[in-house]
């Protein structure tokens, strides 16, 4: 059961009411730099933020969707289980043994 939009969603939000400095950048954007790339002021901001979930991810030694995961499970035990459930539809996904793939991912199994 991978993130869901909504997920995602309630993750960006917690993203960013958790951190203020993070919601001032943003809101003070350069709507120059927007037009630049033909993109509304909405759409910049809006890119941005998914660019500073995904570097907070990356610094987390975590995929974006496990972020997403993790700040939207109602417990530490319902992100493992939903994480696993994750990481074994992509190792079917990718053809791959659930035990190599947890090998390869660091996972308990």
């Amino acid at each position: 059961m991978a993130a869901t939009e909504q997920q995602h969603d309630q993750a960006l939000k917690k993203f960013l009411d958790e951190r203020p400095e993070l919601r001032v950048e943003l809101d003070n954007l350069n709507p120059l730099l927007a037009q630049a790339k033909g993109e509304t002021a909405a759409q910049y901001r809006e890119e941005r933020l998914h660019e500073a979930f995904e570097a907070e991810a990356e610094h987390l030694g975590l995929f974006a969707w496990e972020l997403t995961l993790q700040l939207t499970a109602a417990t530490e035990a319902d992100y493992q289980a939903q994480r696993l459930e994750v990481h074994r539809e992509v190792a079917e996904m990718a053809g791959m043994d659930w035990l190599e793939y947890c090998e390869l991912y660091g996972l308990a199994h």
